[in-house]
């Protein structure tokens, strides 16, 4: 049935496009099983706030630059036995963002730390919150290029909001001294109030190597440390060939 001209400007003034498109199919279903005007409405409106959940958490996805989709539900849990499947089950409840505690995952290339950190994320924007993927080159150029055109508050101010920031792949770098001491500063601003996940091949006591500083180094990771679980995972690479 073909909506009538006041309804179809309504429903495109208020921006309520799913019922724009399924009107006429929830209209006939709705005469065949004799269902209530309530039930009608209900069948309608409720099309169109999962439709709007649908778009936002594709929004955030997009805006959180997820190199790709990584979902828990995907990871091969039983090709890698250096990982607790029911730990990162009970990461996934996220309490650890609500508690503004850190996760760090250590291990070697290929062995789906940035899998796992990345099907975090997901779950978190999921559920709402708002997050940011970046690798650790990109942070520490942006970082850099900060300094020449001084946007670093900006850039400061920025990353230390969101609930939570996961820095894939740190250690792969030969790091300037304002570098640091910029990634000092965002994990004090981030400190015991918003949530940060990092990835990393190297063991807490070689980031030393790379961040210089061992006064500095010290203090920031008094800071990551302190409210934070920590994933080893030891164990094959899963990009190793198959058969």
């Amino acid at each position: 049935m073909k909506l009538n001209d006041e309804l179809e400007q309504l429903l495109k003034n208020l921006h309520l496009n799913r019922i724009l498109d399924i009107y006429g199919e929830q209209l006939s279903a709705a005469e065949k099983e004799d269902v209530s005007y309530s039930e009608f409405l209900t069948r309608l409106l409720r099309a169109q706030w999962h439709h709007r959940q649908e778009t936002a958490l594709a929004w955030r996805i997009k805006r959180a630059s997820l190199p790709e989709n990584w979902s828990l539900a995907s990871f091969p849990f039983a090709r890698q036995p250096g990982v607790s499947r029911k730990q990162i089950h009970t990461l996934a409840e996220l309490d650890f963002i609500a508690k503004a505690e850190n996760l760090v995952l250590v291990g070697p290339p290929g062995v789906g730390k940035t899998g796992l950190a990345s099907g975090l994320l997901l779950k978190a924007l999921e559920n709402g919150y708002r997050c940011q993927f970046i690798r650790a080159q990109d942070l520490f150029d942006q970082m850099y290029a900060s300094l020449a055109d001084r946007s670093s508050r900006q850039l400061l101010n920025r990353l230390s909001r969101l609930d939570v920031l996961l820095v894939d792949e740190m250690g792969y770098l030969t790091l300037k001294p304002e570098q640091s001491n910029i990634f000092f500063k965002l994990m004090e601003e981030r400190y015991h109030r918003h949530s940060t996940i990092i990835t990393t091949n190297l063991s807490y006591d070689e980031w030393g190597n790379f961040l210089g500083n061992p006064t500095m180094v010290d203090a920031l990771l008094s800071r990551v440390r302190h409210y934070c679980h920590t994933l080893r995972i030891d164990g094959p690479s899963l990009r190793d060939p198959q058969g």
